[in-house]
């Protein structure tokens, strides 16, 4: 008879979640790194937002999902006049965030955008501190949205820095889903219990595959996906909150958990290795390690595995640009990484499709010299053959260095480098850059050009005197910390 039934003994819930809760609830964000970095992905991944507003593929997607819809306390979409629910709010949020690829990056075995939880965050957060107020609390502040986002970065990287859902073709925005949870659950007032069963929710759930990120499908869901996943975090935090039960062996259980079913690569014909066991590998405790190194993109709207080769085409531009037709080949030596995932030849179907291939986000810089949002649209690739022509004389080759140094802890190099042959057996000399502007190792050099980058995309939704106003808040440090949520989110109100 025993082979026939199941020992129905409900376990304790799995370690890696009880980790998660412990360091959300307990760990105290002091570091002035940490929260002077946060400052800059604050602005930098607002700013990301109101450029997205240019874009109407982008601004379709906002606002209630019943038109007229009227919420107490709704939180805003910054840049627009939009007063929503929590979870569409973070959707919204989430989406103009990541809808040009410009914020922030942690690349590791897998990739990500860790600033795509200030969808979450800040929506929950403003619609917290509206609804305190109205209740004669105290609100919420900005020093709690940047904890919060010191905890979603970290979770979110360290999750990522050994454990690969790439691999097993699941997107990277399953973490920022069970990020998402774990930040807004708190920001809500979860006690442990409520918070695990959160997260456990948050990995029994389908997880999103990548499918739509690679060739031959790729498309603009790369450009909302996150905000689906902060949005959800939102709501599995909600449901956890009104007392539902969480699934204490989500991760570990046989045969039905999420190593099991999704995080496990097999062969059909093949019986499972002991090696090919995918359980998820914690090589560091949680702290406020991501924030403190977290890649900005400034100079390049673009998927962060060409930043460096965007960069190097820009210097290798006005060598090239009255050459053109003379070249002969171009040589862009690179990483595993950014083979693996844009590295393209044939058609590119979509602005989505040209933002995640290595050898357009090449070719236009070295034409043009410079790498804007708008050179991926429709209009532009088909007004500009040449683009498509370079592309087709391209060889892309790995340098086993660079594949190495990219995980190597003391250096996370991003590395690319880009020389030109032409006809008639001439050369440029080859450029590399190892490091983006936006490393921790070049941050004395970026920062600067990260707040001229905010300037500017402030200036394509306000006027200069409010952008001034905004400008000088979010540079100081102690104050843009005590401002109320919902009287600093009144700031990008338009």
């Amino acid at each position: 008879m025993s082979a026939n039934v199941e020992q129905n003994q409900r376990p304790d819930y799995d370690p890696e979640l009880q980790a998660i809760a412990d360091y959300v609830l307990e760990y105290r964000v002091t570091g002035q790194e940490a929260l002077e970095t946060a400052r800059y992905c604050l602005m930098d991944t607002l700013g990301c937002g109101l450029l997205a507003l240019r874009f109407p593929e982008c601004t379709k997607h906002l606002g209630p999902l019943v038109e007229g819809t009227v919420v107490p306390h709704g939180a805003r979409v910054p840049g627009t006049q939009l007063r929503l629910d929590p979870v569409k709010a973070a959707w919204d949020i989430g989406a103009i965030i990541r809808w040009l690829d410009y914020n922030d990056t942690w690349l590791a075995a897998e990739w990500g955008h860790p600033s795509d939880n200030l969808g979450g965050i800040l929506a929950v957060a403003d619609h917290l501190s509206q609804k305190r107020v109205a209740e004669g609390e105290a609100p919420l502040t900005v020093r709690d949205v940047l904890e919060a986002m010191v905890m979603a970065h970290e979770i979110q990287g360290v999750l990522a820095l050994e454990n690969s859902f790439n691999r097993v073709g699941l997107d990277h925005v399953a973490l920022v889903k069970v990020a998402s949870t774990a930040v807004v659950a708190k920001l809500m007032g979860a006690d442990r219990e409520q918070l695990l069963a959160a997260l456990s929710h948050a990995f029994v759930d389908g997880q999103s595959l990548r499918t739509y990120r690679h060739a031959p499908n790729a498309g603009s869901r790369k450009s909302w996906a996150a905000g689906d996943a902060t949005s959800r975090g939102v709501r599995l935090a909600d449901i956890a909150m009104r007392g539902e039960m969480g699934i204490p062996g989500v991760l570990s259980a046989p045969q039905w958990g999420f190593y099991d079913v999704l995080f496990t690569k097999t062969n059909k014909d093949q019986q499972l290795k002991p090696e090919d066991d995918r359980h998820f590998r914690i090589s560091q405790e949680y702290g406020s390690y991501v924030m403190e190194n977290v890649l900005f993109k400034i100079s390049f709207p673009a998927e962060f595995h060409a930043q460096t080769a965007c960069e190097a085409a820009v210097t290798l531009h006005p060598q090239v640009k009255g050459r053109l037709d003379d070249i002969d080949r171009i040589v862009i030596t690179t990483h595993e990484s950014a083979i693996r995932i844009i590295s393209k030849q044939g058609h590119l179907a979509n602005p989505a499709d040209r933002d995640h291939c290595l050898q357009y986000m090449t070719a236009v810089p070295l034409i043009f010299g410079q790498l804007v949002a708008e050179h991926y649209e429709d209009a532009f690739h088909e007004s500009h053959p040449i683009i498509d022509q370079l592309r087709d004389k391209m060889e892309v080759v790995e340098d086993a260095r660079y594949t190495r140094e990219y995980l190597e802890a003391d250096k996370r190099s991003i590395a690319n480098a880009i020389q030109v042959f032409f006809k008639d057996g001439s050369k440029t000399e080859q450029v590399a850059v190892e490091y983006p502007i936006g490393h921790r190792r070049r941050r004395e050099e970026g920062m600067p050009l990260l707040e001229e980058k905010f300037s500017a995309n402030l200036a394509t939704r306000f006027p200069a005197r409010h952008c001034d106003e905004i400008l000088a808040l979010c540079a100081d440090q102690a104050c843009l910390e005590s401002t109320p949520v919902h009287r600093f989110v009144d700031r990008f109100v338009i």
